[in-house]
């Protein structure tokens, strides 16, 4: 353990940190343990010294959930176990397991596949616990719904298995609770998919010129594409495209066969700019790995980020003009703004995660020099003051609620969850949410 006033204790304040923009919070002292009868340790300890706890599992919160202040940090990095079993086809890891860079080719190696997050590096813990808007969200659903049992150590320093079956109220809020968990997952243990045998790439990019025909069309026609395709539509720079912001329809079909592929990403040759476009990808064959190493290439290492969502419904003539700003005015070359297709919506199962609608759209500001922050911030604030009044409310997992806070769980559950708290933590041992 380190403390705060120690030699170390500053790299190990903000180990791991993705979001460069690094918050002033000042924990009591951090923990690194590498068993779990070390993470039960660590939760006693913080009670015998009237600290309360905060959880890292891989660091990719926008807001640095796990740095706060006068608590311990218990960081999960160095538990990395991942185990399968072949007979029930379930995967076991630890929370700072990366999804896409770890657990992904762990599982592909073995004609398995888990819908992690896109990002490579994120990890599993945050991911899960806020939801999990991973691979083809909108067929396969939230990545929490995969989530079998989980091993979680309490607040009272007990180790416990938390499934339908046992310990149900913590498994119920442990899919969608996110840094409001009452507790320390130390191993998740998740239902897999057959590997997708084929993966075919569709994408159009087009002038800005084009967004609100294109937009309008795409609003139109998500909800009838199949379920085995993935839709996102973003605008970013591409100097290999354009020299400005462009607008790119992509569409990832993960299915059984070239044939199917083709079948599944028909509609999207009905656009009715296609004859404009600055390029078309038609059906291409594609990897899981190429489309790793493109998220990779839009999410850099080491940058300064700012980033905000929206969970978008209403009819095209009023959600084209509100994603407007956001989509086409970004404050710099890295931003980028992603509309993501959920629709049509599925029936949730019953858990803590519950608030979502048919559109996604959230806007990713990146930079470097520290005097931007004022302008970058004041952008995505801004663009997002426009979508309020068709915005239904946010996604947790890319919030930072010390800027803007929305609601993100329907009020029952926050209502259950909040007894959940209550009952499982009644002395506040576990950090709750910022803002």
């Amino acid at each position: 353990m380190l403390r705060r006033d120690e030699p170390g204790f500053e790299e190990a304040r903000v180990d791991r940190i993705f979001n460069r923009r690094l918050t002033s919070r000042r924990p009591a002292a951090v923990v690194r343990p590498t068993t779990e009868q070390e993470v039960v340790d660590a939760v006693r300890l913080a009670r015998e010294n009237g600290w309360r706890v905060a959880v890292r599992s891989g660091g990719h919160s926008w807001a640095q959930w796990s740095i706060r202040d006068d608590a311990l940090v218990v960081d999960l990095g160095a538990l990395q176990d991942i185990a399968y079993d072949e007979a029930t086809g379930v995967v076991s890891a630890c929370p700072a397991v990366k999804g896409g860079a770890e657990l992904g080719p762990y599982l592909e190696a073995r004609g398995r596949f888990f819908p992690g997050g896109h990002c490579p590096t994120v990890g599993i813990g945050g991911f899960l616990l806020q939801g999990g808007q991973g691979w083809n969200a909108r067929g396969w659903g939230w990545a929490a719904e995969y989530v079998e049992a989980l091993d979680v150590v309490t607040a009272a320093g007990e180790l416990v298995r938390c499934s339908a079956d046992e310990n149900a109220d913590l498994y119920w809020a442990a899919r969608g609770a996110g840094p409001g968990f009452p507790g320390v997952v130390t191993r998740f243990h998740l239902r897999t998919l057959p590997k997708p045998e084929h993966l075919a790439l569709t994408v159009h990019a087009y002038d800005l010129a084009d967004f609100d025909e294109v937009m309008t069309w795409l609003h139109d026609t998500h909800a009838s594409v199949a379920d085995t395709v993935e839709i996102v539509a973003l605008t970013k720079t591409d100097p290999a495209i354009a020299p400005g912001v462009v607008l790119l329809v992509t569409a990832v079909a993960l299915v059984g066969s070239a044939e199917e592929a083709d079948a599944a990403l028909a509609p999207f040759r009905t656009s009715p700019a296609l004859d404009r476009a600055l390029l078309v990808l038609d059906a291409v064959p594609t990897t899981i790995d190429e489309q790793r190493k493109r998220q990779l290439d839009d999410n850099p290492e080491g940058h300064r980020w700012a980033v905000d969502n929206a969970w978008l419904s209403g009819a095209a003539a009023e959600v084209v003009p509100a994603v407007r700003r956001a989509c086409t005015t970004l404050p710099n070359e890295k931003a980028f703004t992603i509309w993501f297709s959920m629709a049509p919506l599925r029936t949730l199962p019953d858990m803590a995660f519950s608030l979502q609608s048919e559109i996604y759209l959230a806007s990713y500001v990146a930079w470097e020099d520290p005097d931007d922050d004022e302008r970058c911030i004041s952008w995505l604030e801004s663009a997002m003051a426009d979508l309020e009044p068709v915005s239904v409310g946010q996604y947790i997992g890319d919030s930072d609620h010390t800027r803007r806070k929305r609601v993100f769980l329907a009020e029952e559950n926050l209502q259950r969850l909040q007894g959940i708290i209550a009952d499982r933590d009644p002395d506040g041992l576990f950090v709750a949410y910022l803002g």
